[in-house]
C-alpha cells in the first residue's frame, strides 16, 4: 500500500494549454500555417494522382470545372508558401564545410532557390511539350 501512496504524491504537474496557444505569437501562427499548408499539399498531390487515372476527355472536363479552378487558386499560394518556408529552413539544417571554412548560408539558400526555379521551368517545358503547345 505504501507504494501506491508514494506514487500519488509524485504525480507530475501538467499545465493546461489553451487550444488557441498558436495565436499568441506571430512565429507560432506562421508555424501552424506551414503545417496547415502541408495538408493542402498532400491533398493536392492526391487529387493530381487521381486525375492521372482518368481518360483524356474526363481529365480535361475536370480541369475546366469551376471547382477545379477554385482548388488550383487555393492550392497555388499554399504550395508556394510551403515550398518557400521549406527552402528557407535548408541553411539551418544543411551546414556544409569546405575545408575549415563554412559555406555561406546565403549561398546554400540561393542554390536551392535556383534549383527550384530550374526544376519548375523544366516541368513547365515538359508539360508544354507533352501537350504539343495546345491548351486543354
Amino acid at each position: 500500500m505504501a507504494v501506491h501512496a508514494t506514487h500519488d504524491l509524485t504525480r507530475e504537474y501538467r499545465r493546461t494549454v489553451p487550444s488557441t496557444w498558436w495565436l499568441k505569437r506571430r512565429t507560432y501562427f506562421l508555424f501552424m500555417l506551414r503545417e496547415l499548408t502541408a495538408l493542402f499539399v498532400g491533398g493536392y498531390a492526391a487529387f493530381l494522382l487521381v486525375l492521372l487515372l482518368l481518360d483524356q476527355a474526363t481529365f480535361a472536363s475536370v480541369l475546366k470545372s469551376p471547382v477545379s479552378l477554385v482548388l488550383h487558386l487555393i492550392a497555388l499560394p499554399m504550395v508556394i508558401y510551403h515550398s518557400v518556408t521549406w527552402i528557407n529552413l535548408t541553411p539551418k539544417v544543411l551546414v556544409i564545410w569546405r575545408g575549415e571554412e563554412q559555406v555561406s548560408p546565403t549561398l546554400i539558400l540561393l542554390v536551392h532557390y535556383a534549383a527550384w526555379g530550374v526544376i519548375s521551368l523544366a516541368i513547365l517545358g515538359l508539360a508544354i511539350w507533352l501537350c504539343g503547345g495546345k491548351t486543354i
